[in-house]
């Protein structure tokens, strides 16, 4: 009689464990399905308030790469005097204030993104270094006209990175 008891008792609980079970995955699957859904909707909150931010950080990346372009900078910074070292110290000193007032763009973009930029801004300044190596006895006038016929063909490093400014906007859409 013990054993058929046990039996009528294992009999009564096994559905009512299988049933415990099932709900017991049922709402963990819920569970996890509404805290995926939750952050989605957070996701899409932030990235309409992050957009906006994202894309002016572009613009001005943009409008500090137009700046600091060769055939624009040596064109908007005219030399002061005959001194071709205070002339190259200008224009370096241009770009690098242009620099500084930008920086804390770069939380916005990627780490690629300002990688190229911040090579484009050293490119620039090497490229003005050695055309003053290349014009050492020459003027400043000298060297923007060196300058600018070296780039007139080529593509300037503000120009690559402009390209994949453009590129990481458009992934953005």
């Amino acid at each position: 009689m013990e054993i058929e008891q046990v039996l009528g008792y294992v009999a009564y609980l096994l559905p009512a464990i299988l049933v415990g079970i099932v709900a017991y995955y049922f709402f963990k699957g819920h569970t996890a399905n509404e805290e995926g859904r939750r952050r989605y909707l957070i996701q899409q909150e932030a990235q309409k308030n992050t957009i906006p931010m994202r894309l002016q950080a572009y613009e001005r990346l943009t409008l500090f790469l137009e700046r600091i372009d060769p055939n624009r900078l040596l064109t908007r910074v005219k030399p002061v005097g005959n001194s071709l070292e205070n002339y190259e110290s200008l224009l370096i000193r241009n770009i690098e204030q242009e620099f500084d007032h930008n920086i804390s763009q770069q939380i916005y973009v990627s780490q690629e993104c300002w990688n190229l930029i911040n090579a484009a801004k050293n490119a620039t300044i090497h490229v003005i270094r050695q055309g003053v190596m290349h014009e050492k006895d020459g003027s400043p006038d000298n060297l923007r006209q060196y300058l600018l016929t070296n780039f007139m063909d080529d593509v300037t490093p503000s120009q690559k990175a402009l390209a994949y400014i453009r590129k990481e906007v458009a992934e953005l859409f």
